[in-house]
């Protein structure tokens, strides 16, 4: 049977590894690392994504206003100003809530089109997203 002190010190000894346990299994696990097998001619285990743009809000203006993007490109919208905006269909379409300052949102457009919007906070503030 463990004495008083060896129950002391396995108890120490867990819950001073327990820390290192838990940055392990975020960072991908306790166990061997496996990659993933493709085989010969099958597709790719992800589909290739769009490019990833990016529009910020700063001076109660989106800049750049107007942007021009390809079908499945995702943009990145910051908000560089003390004031909180939005960036907000015109049509409904998409609403990302209040962005406070230092925040982002992402954004995909998987359809051609014009998509104008605005910051509900301050309407004078517009922009638009062409897909082609």
């Amino acid at each position: 049977m463990p004495t008083r002190r060896q129950f002391v010190l396995r108890g120490l000894a867990a819950a001073a590894a327990l820390p290192l346990m838990v940055l392990a299994a975020r960072a991908g696990g306790l166990g061997p690392a496996t990659t993933p097998v493709t085989p010969p001619g099958a597709p790719p285990l992800r589909p290739a994504m769009g490019k990833v743009h990016a529009v910020e809000i700063k001076s109660f203006a989106y800049v750049p206003a107007a942007l021009t993007i390809a079908a499945g490109d995702e943009v990145v919208f910051t908000n560089r100003d003390l004031a909180p905006h939005t960036v907000t269909s015109e049509t409904g379409l998409f609403d990302s809530g209040r962005i406070g300052m230092g925040q982002s949102v992402r954004m995909s457009f998987a359809s051609p089109g014009t998509y104008p919007y605005l910051c509900t906070i301050h309407p004078r503030m517009r922009g638009s997203i062409s897909v082609t």
